[in-house]
């Protein structure tokens, strides 16, 4: 179901795109109505996202977020493994990716307050703008909030597996070989950073399905939106 109007083409059609040409071309909907289809279609796309990295391997089993060992241990990785500490090195993989995942389910709340932020001027720039301009108004909105409530997540998540532990070990194993230090490098802030990165990755996949597939549509006001 598309506006009217509207026709999809081989290359899918723009459901952004139909939404602003139906405000636009007098398609019989009020802004309010056109504002609340885009809120709609937003809720969805980032309640797909949080709930995808949520899940055990959300990050983990994604190759496109996995949060991989830090640069200076990455330099020592064979080294170590030679050394015989391979298992520590992928029990600490596991645990920053399971401590990104736990955090994760805490960004639905601050996606959905941002969303209700959203005024018709927002609406417009999100549904003429690039094709992750929905992602980059999150970022802009959620980003400093969500790194202060997903931080101490993570701080926890770590020590709760001992991962904290398990990285001083092996800064100690790192400076004893012949390669540069761990230095001031700072682990829940390295995973944090890392666990919002892989997030806001997820936002813009949801984003880029929302323009593109003419079926994103899961309730009464999207298909009021696009089916009239």
């Amino acid at each position: 179901i598309i506006p009217m109007g509207i026709h999809a083409d081989d290359s899918g059609a723009d459901l952004f795109g139909a939404i602003l040409d139906t405000a636009l071309g007098g398609g019989g909907l009020s802004n309010d109505t056109i504002v609340q289809g885009l809120l709609e279609a937003l809720k969805v796309g980032t309640g797909n996202a949080v709930t995808s990295v949520s899940l055990e391997d959300g990050y983990l089993g994604n190759n496109l977020i996995k949060i991989p060992l830090p640069d200076d241990v990455q330099q020592a990785e064979s080294l170590i493994r030679l050394a015989g500490f391979g298992d520590k090195l992928d029990e600490f993989v596991v645990s920053m990716n399971r401590a990104a995942e736990k955090a994760a389910p805490e960004a639905k709340e601050l996606f959905m307050g941002a969303i209700k932020e959203i005024t018709f001027s927002d609406a417009r720039r999100i549904l003429e703008g690039r094709d992750n301009e929905a992602t980059l108004y999150f970022k802009d909105k959620t980003e400093d909030k969500l790194f202060k409530v997903f931080q101490p997540i993570v701080n926890e998540a770590l020590n709760d597996v001992g991962v904290t532990k398990d990285y001083k070990e092996l800064e100690g194993i790192i400076n004893t070989l012949p390669i540069k230090g761990a230095g001031d490098f700072q682990l829940e802030k390295y995973v944090t950073d890392k666990a919002l990165d892989g997030l806001f990755t997820v936002v813009a996949q949801e984003e880029k399905k929302i323009r593109e597939n003419p079926e994103a549509r899961v309730n009464d006001i999207l298909k009021k939106v696009f089916g009239n």
